[in-house]
């Protein structure tokens, strides 16, 4: 038996099940499948999962911990951006004005923010 056809779950830490589910539903979009009294549970349209776990004691780390690749980051971020999220901003890393970076081929893009509990999240465009 493989993992490979298994579906992936991310787990993000929350201190605040009610603020992880407002930033996740109400601003990401993310659509909730179900709640347990451990977590909710998000079901993405390719299958993949995503568990907000309540932690009162969590602290975030500095690198991303969910990310998303999309069609159109230019277009990603100023929708998001509409929706109040502020891109992270990184001394020396040479983004544009909404926070893309562009990789040195041209090729490659990502922008960063956090959720309300300090957890890096990303958007890129490959």
């Amino acid at each position: 038996m493989t993992l490979n056809s298994a579906v992936p779950v991310a787990f993000v830490s929350v201190t605040s099940r009610e603020e992880g589910r407002a930033f996740y539903e109400g601003v990401l979009g993310v659509q909730h499948r179900s709640t347990d009294e451990f977590g909710d549970f998000y079901a993405f349209p390719n299958g993949t999962m995503l568990r907000l776990t309540p932690m009162l004691d969590f602290k975030p780390i500095e690198h991303p911990v969910l990310g998303w690749d999309v069609a159109d980051i230019r277009a990603t971020a100023i929708a998001l951006k509409d929706k109040g999220i502020s891109f992270t901003i990184y001394e020396g890393l040479g983004q544009d004005e909404l926070g893309i970076w562009t990789a040195p081929d041209g090729r490659a893009k990502v922008a960063f923010f956090s959720d309300p509990f300090g957890n890096v999240l990303s958007i890129a465009e490959h």
